[in-house]
């Protein structure tokens, strides 16, 4: 029985996503978007911290300027003025036409230790600075009730002469690290922790309930001296104030967010839910014989979809061509039982009837055709055995040596009168077969031909390999009277038969097909030469195994 096995056609064959990378990519998009969203927040967070840092940067060089403007009027064009007062020498900086400050604090950056109140100096302040500094105190009130920095300056010895606060004049920074580097001329910005206060802030407020400061510390420069430094500190805004503050943006964004999620789930539902119930038709109309259940699905996008339709498909198509053979060969059966059935039957009633007045030899000759009929239908029966085995078998890994194979089933049709010889057959050609499988074949087609050959018909056997392809053959050649051009296209049908009258059957092909299909292989009737018939079983070529060592 050859079962319909229809090519894929280019448009089945073309690339599909598989089902795992469906999942994976939703995934993937999942995983990415909440990266966005963690990475957003780090940035942000950086942003906020960076944003407080660059305004108090700005707020810090016009405080510098003006207390140095100030602090000009007080001494003059001297040349060194306030620098020459001070207890130690500082640096002389290099003449630079630029100095950027850039911000430079993230969330990340770890915070130094809470400061206490600084405690008043031991020292007093220098007499030029304290008086720029009162001048400038008034500014730097004003300044701190709309920016909420806390703005402190110093002189060259880190005595507090301006502030923002109504305490703090006189003190003493000195034991600031980012204070005393300020007034060597670099500048400095740092994070230090914040102590809680009582009374902190819920959300409408700013920021008072952060857990760091920002401290920014600006040298004033005069030249190439350092005159002083601006100290200015304030609580950034926390992420959770930011986002109330900002919070119709922010919903807007997560609309659109939750949008772009939504249209991946409808895009991956599309993906998956639609194929699957368009193989849910498909396996009703195959349950309803309709003509859709066998073609795959149109369009299943994902591939492991695509499969297991086009798997469906093939299912369908292999029960239907099957149920048409059992159908088919049902029919052939009934029709071959039937013959020497009616013969029986019929032999039988004629002897009911007449049997008292027919000669001896009319009796002998009616009991004769029931005998023959029945030895026809006990070989059917025992043939139609034969190929439920031939369907059923299981294949198991073998090999068959041919070269003594071939010269036994000579020796064994030779000693039953047939003219059989071995022609060529390459040295240590096996073929993946078993032996008892290959035997049976090549001896049934050797009986073929000395039964429809004629009378004195020679049988030839031989063997080749296809070149590249793995694949060996064994011919069994005849120089009979040939098939037919009309029975070639039948040959290979069950029941076909031309020496019915001598016994056979029409199964014995049709049972050797089955038993090579088992295996992989085939049984082919080659193109005429000449004389005769030639048929060649096809199955995968092997060298020689290696031998066995104890």
């Amino acid at each position: 029985m050859a079962l319909a096995t229809g090519s894929r056609s280019p448009e089945r064959q073309r690339a599909r996503p598989r089902l795992w990378l469906v999942f994976a990519a939703v995934g993937l998009g999942a995983l990415v978007l909440a990266l966005l969203g963690l990475a957003f927040v780090r940035v942000y967070d950086d942003q906020l911290i960076r944003q407080t840092e660059s305004e108090l940067i700005a707020q810090g060089v016009v405080v510098a300027e003006v207390y140095r403007d100030l602090l000009h009027q007080q001494v003059g064009t001297e040349p060194y003025g306030l620098s020459r007062m001070a207890p130690w020498p500082f640096p002389e900086l290099p003449e630079r036409p630029l100095r950027p400050i850039l911000p430079s604090l993230r969330s990340s950056d770890e915070a130094l230790p809470p400061v206490e109140e600084p405690p008043t100096s031991a020292i007093p302040a220098e007499p030029h600075a304290q008086r720029a500094g009162e001048r400038l105190s008034p500014l730097l009130l004003l300044v701190a009730r709309s920016t909420l920095a806390g703005i402190r300056v110093v002189d060259p010895q880190a005595v507090v002469v301006a502030s923002s606060g109504a305490a703090g004049m006189g003190t003493s920074l000195a034991g600031r690290e980012e204070v005393l580097r300020a007034l060597r001329g670099e500048p400095r910005s740092v994070l230090r922790r914040r102590l809680s206060e009582p009374g902190d802030a819920p959300l409408a407020s700013l920021s008072r309930d952060t857990g760091v400061r920002v401290t920014v510390v600006l040298p004033v420069l005069a030249g190439e001296r350092v005159w002083g430094a601006v100290v200015l500190s304030r609580t950034p805004m926390t992420l959770t104030k930011a986002v109330y503050a900002d919070r119709w943006n922010l919903t807007a964004t997560g609309l659109v967010l939750l949008g772009v999620v939504a249209l991946m789930s409808l895009a991956a539902a599309a993906l998956v839910v639609r194929p699957v119930r368009n193989l849910v038709r498909q396996t009703r109309a195959i349950a309803a014989s309709e003509p859709s259940g066998f073609e795959p699905v149109a369009h299943p996008v994902v591939r492991e979809l695509a499969e297991l339709s086009e798997s469906l498909a093939g299912m369908a198509t292999a029960l239907r061509d099957r149920n048409q053979y059992i159908r088919s060969f049902a029919a052939n059966v009934s029709h071959e039982f039937k013959t020497p059935l009616a013969s029986i039957q019929g032999a039988v009633e004629l002897l009911r009837d007449s049997a008292e007045r027919m000669t001896p030899e009319q009796r002998e000759r009616f009991l004769s055709n029931i005998d023959e009929d029945a030895r026809r239908l006990t070989r059917l029966v025992q043939r139609l055995l034969e190929l439920a085995r031939a369907d059923s078998l299981v294949a198991r890994p073998a090999r068959t040596e041919l070269a003594p194979l071939l010269e036994s089933l000579a020796e064994r049709g030779r000693a039953r009168g047939l003219t059989v010889e071995v022609g060529s057959v390459p040295a240590g050609l096996w073929l993946g077969l078993p032996p008892e499988v290959l035997e049976d074949i090549v001896w049934q087609l050797i009986t073929n031909a000395s039964q429809h050959g004629g009378e004195g018909v020679r049988v030839r056997l031989e063997a080749d390999v296809a070149a590249g392809e793995g694949r060996g053959r064994v011919v069994v050649r005849d120089d009979g009277a040939g098939i037919s051009e009309s029975n070639r296209a039948r040959v290979f049908d069950a029941f076909f038969t031309t020496a019915r009258d001598s016994g056979g059957t029409g199964l014995g092909l049709t049972i050797a097909q089955s038993m090579l299909r088992a295996f992989g292989a085939s049984l082919a009737l080659l193109p005429a030469e000449g004389r005769g018939a030639a048929f060649a079983v096809v199955a995968e070529a092997s060298p020689a195994p290696a031998p066995h060592r104890k």
